[in-house]
C-alpha cells in the first residue's frame, strides 16, 4: 500500500499535492490529518503548516491485474486481461496469441490460476475476494457440458439407486450442477471434501430423506 506524509499551507493544499505526486483521484486514498496548521498571528508569527498522511487503497481490479500480469511475465506468455464486477465476482476475460496455454484439460490450469489468483488477491487486500478467469468463452462451453453431465448423472442415480461423486471442481462449477439438478424429484446434491478437492455427489433422494443442499 503506498503512502506518504505531505505537508501543506492548509489541509487541502497538502492532500492536493499528494494525489498529484501518486497519480491518483481523491477516491482512491484514505487521508489522516496529523496537523491542522495553524495560520498564527498576522499570519507571521506561530505559522504552522498542514501535514496529512495520504494511502492509496488497493482496487481489487487494479491487484487482480497486477498479481495476472506478473504470472504471465514469468511464463513469458502473450495474454490481455478485461476485468469487470458482476453478481459478486469479479470476472476476468482473458485473449491473446499464447492463450491456449492457459486452459489446460478440462480447464484444469485456468481453474489452478484462478485458485492461486482468489488466495493471492484475499490475501493482499484481507478480505475475501471471489474470482472468475475465462478465456476464450471456455466458461460458457463448459456450462453447457456440466448441465448435460449433471442430466447424465442424475439418470444413472435414479435408475441405480446409487450416489454418484464427481471430481474435484471449481465453487461456481459445482453450483452449474447444483442449479441444474435443485428441483429434481428422486436426486439431491451435496458437496463434500476441502477446496482445492472438495467434490460434488449427486445422491439417491428416498423415502423419508430429507433434500440436503449445499
Amino acid at each position: 500500500m503506498k503512502e506518504m506524509i505531505v505537508e501543506g499551507s492548509s489541509v487541502e493544499e497538502a492532500v492536493e499535492k499528494a494525489l498529484k505526486e501518486l497519480s491518483v483521484g481523491r477516491d482512491d486514498v484514505e487521508i489522516e490529518v496529523l496537523e491542522e496548521g495553524s495560520r498564527g498571528f498576522l499570519g507571521i508569527i506561530g505559522v504552522k503548516s498542514a501535514r496529512v498522511r495520504v494511502r492509496v487503497v488497493d482496487q481489487p481490479d487494479v491487484v487482480i491485474r497486477s498479481f495476472l500480469k506478473e504470472v504471465f511475465d514469468k511464463m513469458e506468455l502473450d495474454v490481455e486481461q478485461r476485468i469487470w464486477f458482476e453478481d459478486g465476482y469479479w470476472r476476468v476475460e482473458l485473449c491473446g496469441t499464447d492463450i491456449r496455454h492457459l486452459i489446460g484439460r478440462h480447464g484444469e490450469t485456468l481453474n489452478a490460476l484462478q485458485l492461486l489468483a482468489n488466495l493471492a488477491v484475499s490475501k493482499r487486500l484481507q478480505e475475501r475476494v471471489r474470482i472468475i478467469l475465462d478465456a476464450e468463452g471456455y466458461r460458457e462451453k463448459r456450462e453447457k457440458v456440466l448441465r448435460k453431465l449433471a442430466r447424465r448423472v442424475a439418470d444413472r442415480v435414479k435408475r441405480t439407486k446409487r450416489d454418484y461423486t464427481l471430481e474435484p471442481m471449481p465453487p461456481q462449477e459445482r453450483r452449474i450442477i447444483h442449479l441444474e439438478l435443485q428441483d429434481e424429484k428422486n436426486v439431491y446434491t451435496v458437496s463434500r471434501g476441502q477446496e482445492p478437492y472438495r467434490r460434488l455427489a449427486v445422491c439417491y433422494k428416498r423415502d423419508g430423506l430429507l433434500k440436503e443442499e449445499k
